[in-house]
């Protein structure tokens, strides 16, 4: 139904869905396939909370994550978002270097599972991306781009982020 209606790609692991609704990896992991079964792209979200975060698992959260959600998941048609749970909404954002060293986690993660396939997986930041912090984000070697939030419900703002261009 949803490809029926012009949908390319459905979110799946949104911290929300895993908060709210108790999505867990498992759930997370079934409504991708499901996803690429029906012809749809997965944006599949990962991200730590700030107990997780200031108690030192953000790695371990991000690798359990990533390893049990993308489980038995084909990479075609795959993007990964990293949304730091304490950045969304609150106004925070990660520093260009925190947002860094996760997204290269995740990009290794990745390579131990899709092996060179993973170079082509573009892997996204969303967590409080906004005009005046895109710049310093997407100059990271790898962030491939953002998940706009809360930024897409201003005009003015989201027009902003979506005409931003990468310097190479």
């Amino acid at each position: 139904m949803l490809r029926d209606a012009g949908c390319k790609h459905v979110i799946v692991g949104h911290s929300e869905r895993r908060q709210y609704f108790h999505e867990d990896d498992t759930v997370v992991n079934r409504k991708a396939g499901a996803a690429q079964k029906a012809g749809l792209g997965v944006i599949f979200c990962v991200g730590e909370s700030l107990a997780e975060r200031e108690s030192g698992n953000t790695f371990d959260i991000i690798r359990r994550e990533v390893e049990k959600g993308l489980e038995g998941i084909d990479a075609g048609n795959l993007v990964v978002a990293y949304e730091p749970i304490w950045a969304i909404g609150t106004g925070k954002t990660a520093s260009p270097e925190q947002a860094q060293e996760v997204h290269a986690f995740i990009r290794d993660i990745l390579r131990k599972h899709y092996g060179e396939t993973a170079e082509g997986i573009r892997i996204l930041y969303g967590g409080s991306v906004t005009p005046e912090n895109v710049n310093s984000l997407m100059a990271c070697q790898d962030v491939n781009g953002g998940l706009v939030g809360g930024a897409s419900l201003k005009p003015d703002s989201f027009a902003k982020l979506v005409c931003y261009k990468k310097e190479k």
